[in-house]
């Protein structure tokens, strides 16, 4: 009985190293750690509202001619959009009076420090670079929703990920609305 326990042991244990030893050799090999860190509430956004706009001044993109910045921007009002109507809510323009203004901002750490994010956005996600090849850059991507009668964000949500800024942003646009998805994913759905 004892020798059946313990070929049954080694079995197990031979399955489980076999098992860990596959698994080590399957490792994608782009960076996919994502940080992520919220502050504010949600609950100063009214109930009643409907639609969204963009915030007048927030939607920055630092990246040093690294990436196209005007095609980064075009793709996150496109990537949100996507999102907040999936919600229930519809884009208006500035001067029909949206309910929420969304505004956004994009650094790569070469172009701005943790420490710049944490001062200029009061966040910061703190994501390792630690391991990771220099073919990626840490990149933070920040949105933040306003009522229109505040000035400061009534919630912001600020990811932190790897990017590899030799490949064209068409080629990454699937991982980048996959970031986004979850970055918007605490904002409730507008019930119609």
């Amino acid at each position: 009985m004892i020798n059946k326990q313990w070929y049954l042991w080694i079995s197990l244990v031979a399955v489980l190293v076999s098992g860990c030893a596959t698994n080590e050799t399957s490792i994608d090999p782009v960076p996919s750690r994502i940080t992520m860190v919220t502050s504010g509430d949600l609950d100063l956004i009214s109930s009643s509202a409907k639609s969204f706009g963009w915030h007048p001044t927030m939607f920055t993109v630092r990246s040093a001619n690294k990436l196209n910045d005007a095609e980064l921007v075009r793709h996150m009002r496109q990537s949100i959009t996507k999102i907040m109507e999936a919600k229930g809510y519809h884009y208006v323009e500035s001067d029909e009076s949206p309910s929420i203004l969304v505004g956004f901002g994009m650094a790569l750490e070469s172009e701005m420090s943790d420490k710049e994010i944490m001062k200029r956005a009061g966040l910061v996600a703190g994501l390792s670079t630690k391991g990771v090849d220099d073919d990626y850059e840490k990149g933070s991507v920040l949105v933040a929703l306003f009522s229109p009668i505040r000035i400061q964000p009534v919630w912001k949500v600020l990811a932190q990920g790897f990017t590899d800024t030799d490949k064209p942003i068409e080629d990454r646009e699937q991982r980048f609305d996959e970031l986004t998805t979850m970055m918007l994913n605490s904002v409730p759905n507008h019930v119609m």
